[in-house]
C-alpha cells in the first residue's frame, strides 16, 4: 500500500472533525438513503459488523459500505455488543438492521451475527474500518468460482492519526506482509482477521462457528491486542476442515482500519518492536507442520 496519503474513495467517509451528533440533517438523510439499498430480505451476501461503544466510528464504516458497487443482493447487519454509549441511537437513526448481544465479547457478537445472517456468503467487517467500493464482490468471487474455497481473507492498511503521516504505519505493514507470507503454509489461520474475512455461511455454521474456549475481550496487553483464543482464527481453522482459504490480494479490496490498537503500545514504533519480538519468538512454529 502507498507510503503517501489515502485513496480518494475513502475521503468522503472520514467526516473529519465530526462526531455523529455534528452531522447535518442532510448528511444523515444521505446516509439513510444509501444504506437502504443494503437491506435485502433474501440476500446473497450478509455483511455483519459487531459494535461495542462505536457511536462515533460505525457511521463512517456504514458510509463506506453504503457506496459498494456490487452485483449481489446484500444485507448489512450490526450486532450491538452491549454498548453503553449512543451506538444504538446511531443504528436506529440510520435504519440499520441490528440485534443486541448482551453477553460481552467479540466471539458472542460474531456468533450472533452468524446465527442471524441470511446470505449464502458471510463477510465480516468491523466498526472502525473502511471498505472500498469493490470489496464485497472481490471477496465473494473466489468462493463463487471454486466450491473448494470455504473462506477468504484480505489485505489491510492503517489510517494515520490526524496530522500524522503514514511512514511508520507503512513500515509496520511491510513487516506484517512478510509475516503473512511466512505463516501462510503452516499457520494460515493466524493471517485471518475478523475485520476483513468471509466464508460460505453454511460451512461456517456447521463446522463450529466462532465459538471459542473463552471470551475474547480486549485487554490492552502490550504487544498483543487480545487475551484468550481469537474467534477469527478459530473460524479459519473450522473452515479448513471442509476446504481451503484464499487470500484476496487485489488492491481494490484493501480495507483501511484504525491504528488505535497499535497506539495502545504508546507509539507505532513501540507497537512494531513489541509485535516483532512476539512474532520472532514463535518463528519456529511457522515453519513446522500444524
Amino acid at each position: 500500500m502507498s507510503l503517501f496519503g489515502l485513496p480518494k474513495w475513502l475521503l468522503p467517509h472520514l467526516f473529519r472533525n465530526k462526531q455523529f451528533k455534528d452531522l447535518t440533517n442532510q448528511e444523515i438523510e444521505n446516509l439513510k438513503t444509501a444504506i437502504s439499498s443494503f437491506k435485502e430480505e433474501k440476500p446473497d451476501v450478509s455483511v455483519v459488523i459487531p459494535a461495542w461503544n462505536e457511536e462515533n466510528n460505525i457511521y463512517r464504516t456504514l458510509s463506506s459500505l453504503s457506496q459498494s458497487r456490487t452485483k449481489y443482493k446484500v444485507e448489512i447487519v450490526v450486532i450491538n455488543n452491549n454498548s453503553t454509549d449512543g451506538t444504538q441511537f446511531v443504528l436506529d437513526t440510520l435504519g440499520v438492521r441490528n440485534y443486541l448481544q448482551t453477553i460481552q465479547g467479540t466471539p458472542f457478537a460474531r456468533q450472533m451475527g452468524l446465527d442471524m445472517a441470511r446470505g449464502k456468503y458471510h463477510l465480516c467487517a468491523d466498526s472502525d474500518t473502511f471498505y472500498p467500493p469493490d470489496w464485497i464482490d472481490l471477496m465473494v468471487a473466489p468462493m463463487e468460482k471454486d466450491s473448494g474455497i470455504t473462506g477468504v481473507y484480505g489485505n489491510y492498511s492503517f489510517i494515520p492519526p490526524e496530522n500524522q503521516g503514514r511512514f511508520g504505519l507503512w513500515v509496520y505493514e511491510q513487516f506484517a506482509e512478510i509475516m503473512i507470507r511466512i505463516r501462510k503454509k503452516n499457520r494460515e489461520y493466524l493471517n485471518v482477521y475478523g475485520f476483513n474475512m468471509g466464508f460460505v455461511t453454511e460451512t461456517g455454521r456447521t463446522t463450529g462457528g466462532f465459538k471459542v474456549s473463552g471470551s475474547r475481550v480486549y485487554a490492552n496487553v502490550v504487544g498483543a491486542d487480545y487475551m484468550n483464543e481469537a474467534e477469527d482464527g478459530r473460524m479459519a481453522l473450522n473452515l479448513k476442515k471442509e476446504g481451503n482459504l484464499k487470500r484476496v490480494t487485489d488492491s481494490k479490496a484493501t480495507v483501511f482500519t484504525s491504528p488505535r490498537r497499535l497506539l495502545d503500545d504508546g507509539s507505532i514504533a513501540n507497537a512494531f518492536i513489541n509485535r516483532a519480538k512476539r512474532q520472532l519468538k514463535g518463528m519456529s512454529e511457522y515453519f513446522s507442520a500444524s
